[in-house]
């Protein structure tokens, strides 16, 4: 397991050169000169900076970032491509540098640029430059992981599952939501975790059929399900694990709905494999849920992607078109969700394969007594 003493994996420095051509070569078809990154996670993914402010201009054969002098030692540590530290406002500098490269149409992050931030860039430019709004481009290419970033998930999600196990050895059922979730955000960072790769969600009884429940100070108590959705961050690299479990006995209708809920999980696992399209493994859960009588109160989608954010493309719902490839790392993640009784869901990180998948976490999906 991961420990504090133990580095994770890391990415070669090279492969971000790699991403920046993947992207430059897109920009034919988009029709744009040069691309504007200013989302933090994508910043991360072609440049390696990891720090909260700065700007990525990438060029056919060239990129330069931008941030500001907080970062200025940070930016040479990390970056792969030339750094610039800005006095003031860094959309300034990259409005500056932009005017001086006589660049003619500049592609720009639609989905993640702010509108102060675009009408503060359209004042700076010229009025002959063309700001092209691009949509989703980066994430498209970080749908596909390569061997790094799949060494990163996959100690991230073992990182995930010893926290699990370490917290549950200290649980008791007079310990609060908030407790545990406490217990269990402790053990990732004794790990080696960076954080959380989101709010740990810890919830007893008939508040586990909220299905984004926050923890509170009430306390779990005896006969009833107990929920855990959490995920670690290392290095950058999310993991995602839902585990419901019983404190004490719990009733014979709970113990149906887990027993449910966990035969969808794996029947959405079986049909992950490269070429299908991602509404198929939500129809896979779904169906079985129908079966049961449960369909209507599995009111998410299956899962979704993972990787530098927790949340990333493609999300497997009812409706969604992607098709799956190998290298993708997704969540299989059904739940039943009975308003004022129960809630349970189960989910895995999982990996797309050459001729299947991979189920990444390691923990027990059998009804565990506590």
């Amino acid at each position: 397991m991961v420990n504090c003493e133990r580095l994770p994996p890391s990415i070669p420095t090279g492969e971000f050169a790699d991403r920046r051509r993947k992207l430059a070569a897109r920009f034919r078809r988009l029709k744009i000169d040069a691309f504007l990154v200013t989302a933090l996670p994508n910043i991360r993914y072609l440049c390696g900076f990891t720090g909260s402010n700065g700007a990525l201009l990438v060029l056919p054969g060239d990129a330069v970032f931008f941030t500001d002098p907080r970062y200025t030692t940070q930016s040479a540590q990390e970056c792969d491509c030339p750094a610039q530290t800005v006095e003031g406002s860094t959309l300034g500098g990259v409005a500056r540098e932009i005017a001086s490269r006589n660049i003619p149409r500049i592609g720009f992050e639609r989905n993640r640029i702010s509108f102060l931030a675009h009408d503060f860039l359209r004042g700076k430019l010229p009025a002959t430059l063309n700001l092209i709004p691009v949509e989703g481009e980066v994430e498209k290419l970080r749908m596909v992981k390569s061997q790094a970033e799949i060494a990163l998930i996959r100690a991230s999600v073992q990182l995930n599952s010893e926290a699990y196990e370490r917290a549950l050895a200290r649980f008791k059922p007079t310990m609060r939501e908030c407790d545990l979730a406490l217990e269990i955000d402790l053990q990732m960072r004794r790990l080696g975790a960076e954080g959380t790769a989101f709010e740990t969600i810890v919830a007893a009884g008939e508040r586990a059929a909220l299905p984004h429940a926050r923890p509170t100070h009430q306390k779990i108590g005896a006969n009833r399900l107990l929920l855990v959705d959490m995920g670690a961050s290392l290095d950058g690299y999310a993991s995602d694990m839902t585990r419901t479990a019983a404190v004490g006995k719990p009733s014979q209708p709970d113990r149906d709905v887990y027993h449910a809920v966990l035969e969808a999980q794996r029947a959405a696992v079986a049909a992950v494999k490269p070429g299908i399209r991602v509404h198929e493994v939500d129809r896979a859960a779904r169906s079985v849920l129908d079966r049961h009588g449960l369909g209507s109160f599995f009111v998410h989608s299956t899962g979704h992607g993972l990787g530098l954010e927790i949340h990333e493309p493609p999300r497997l719902g009812q409706k969604e078109k992607p098709v799956l490839e190998e290298g993708m790392a997704i969540t299989i993640e059904p739940g039943v969700y009975r308003p004022g009784q129960v809630g349970v869901r189960i989910e895995d990180t999982v990996l797309v394969t050459a001729r299947g998948c991979e189920v990444l976490t390691p923990t027990s999906k059998e009804l565990r007594l506590l």
